[in-house]
């Protein structure tokens, strides 16, 4: 019952900055914003991270954050350290495995079919940063489980930005998802625009950004 109590108090307080204008919420993301803190509080407590540059990654308009991949809670990171809500894209897979489908399900991830060209996952993508949302996805496009630092990056991110005019925000994730780590850490990096080189120069930008700061924190 104690659970039961706070959760209505938590839902109280949030109708009430909703009422009088104090949070900055989506109403299309009612869940995400309403479970944000009690999860990230949880969250916290079993992997305390540290988080670099956080002014970074609060910038107005479409936005996109790209960032290495090592973990299934990688996002957790990210959405915990921005103050906007955060349409990230992830694999069809998520949502049919009942353990976790229910999280991507509720902080409205993208499901993308890795087998085939999804087209219905770019346009999902594309709407969300023509409304000026954010949108969160790993270049990398599935976990880095090699010895390399970085695996090379698919050209989806830069992509959206040239169509959009989106805004990237890059960061890194360093260390371990152990229960009370001290190496967890999330870095975000200056905020760039996508410019007139093409779209394998503008990657490769994106990528030598990413790799030189994960370089520098080893």
């Amino acid at each position: 019952m104690f659970v039961v109590y706070i959760l209505l108090i938590l839902l109280c307080i949030y109708i009430i900055c909703i009422m009088f204008k104090t949070y900055p919420y989506d109403v299309d993301m009612f869940w995400y914003n309403f479970l944000k803190y009690p999860l990230g509080l949880l969250f916290k407590f079993y992997y305390p991270f540290k988080c670099v540059n956080q002014e970074y990654a609060k910038v107005e308009g479409p936005v996109i954050y790209c960032g290495n991949h090592i973990h299934l809670m990688d996002q957790c990171l990210v959405i915990l350290k921005t103050p906007r809500p955060i349409h990230f894209m992830a694999k069809q897979e998520y949502f049919l495995n009942k353990k976790v489908s229910w999280f991507f399900k509720m902080v409205h991830c993208i499901p993308v079919n890795r087998k085939i060209h999804d087209d219905e996952a770019k346009n999902q993508a594309m709407a969300v940063l023509e409304n000026d949302k954010a949108l969160g996805l790993f270049p990398e496009g599935t976990r880095n489980k090699t010895d390399n630092i970085l695996q090379p990056f698919k050209l989806g991110a830069v992509s959206f930005a040239k169509k959009t005019g989106a805004t990237i925000i890059p960061f890194t994730i360093k260390g371990e998802y152990k229960f009370r780590t001290k190496n967890l850490k999330i870095t975000f990096l200056p905020p760039f625009k996508v410019g007139n080189l093409s779209l394998e120069e503008e990657n490769q930008r994106l990528y030598d950004i990413i790799l030189n700061n994960l370089k520098e924190e080893s």
